[in-house]
């Protein structure tokens, strides 16, 4: 075969074994995983403020096993229930498993239509009805160098100026991976009009509504996978 493409790939395989067979090991486990949830678990359901939502299932991130598996489902019906307005979403995550035509404000993500720009400086020329973000939030200015705890507090307040009146700006925040974020609130710092809460009970994914003294102190990868207490704030 020489060098043609086969032949190359071949030796690849029996230099790398280890490697490829770990990679294909890994992929065909999820993709297992990812059907198993599909044709068992897919008529699942979680309640939310009087809401039955079936868990979302993607491979992208393999939901399933996350907290994404409840957000998607719910953020999703929020943004399609304000269709034909002007929305914002804060992180771009949406656009992974639908196609959207709503702005995305995304300062590291480089993807086509979303825009680039530090949450704290963005200054948009048109008001929203909606904005939206997604387990984001709790990254800003705790993942950041230098880091600035206090900056989660700035984009908020910044944000609440990009609201029409009467507008809506509902987030997810996941406990336990910023300290900081967790403290304010559990000193009521963070400014919600209304919180709800959502707490993980199995390694099986499954969530219920809760209070906050249930999730408070919700750790991250522990007991479960991911999330374990998440928050839905509405500013």
């Amino acid at each position: 075969m020489g060098n043609s493409p086969l032949s190359l790939v071949a030796r690849y395989k029996q230099t790398n074994t280890y490697a490829w067979t770990k990679k294909t090991t890994t992929s065909i486990i999820l993709f297992c995983r990812l059907q198993y949830y599909k044709l068992f678990k897919s008529s699942r359901t979680f309640k939310f403020n009087g809401k039955s939502y079936r868990y979302f299932q993607h491979k992208y991130n393999t939901t399933w096993r996350t907290e994404r598996a409840v957000e998607i489902s719910l953020f999703w019906d929020i943004v399609k229930g304000h269709e034909g307005k002007k929305i914002l979403e804060v992180g771009n995550v949406l656009s992974h498993y639908f196609p959207v035509n709503h702005d995305i404000l995304d300062k590291y993500e480089k993807a086509p239509g979303v825009l680039n720009q530090d949450v704290v400086d963005f200054q948009p020329d048109k008001r929203y009805d909606l904005i939206v973000s997604i387990s984001t939030l709790e990254h800003v200015g705790w993942d950041e160098e230098p880091k600035d705890p206090a900056k989660i507090l700035r984009a908020i307040d910044n944000l609440k100026k990009c609201l029409a009146p009467g507008g809506t700006f509902i987030v997810t925040l996941p406990l336990g991976q910023n300290p900081e974020m967790d403290r304010l609130l559990e000193e009521d710092k963070i400014p919600f009009v209304q919180q709800y809460c959502l707490k993980r009970i199995s390694a099986d994914n499954v969530w219920i509504e809760a209070e906050w003294q249930d999730i408070q102190g919700a750790q991250h990868n522990y007991p479960f996978r991911a999330a374990n207490g998440l928050v839905i704030g509405i500013f």
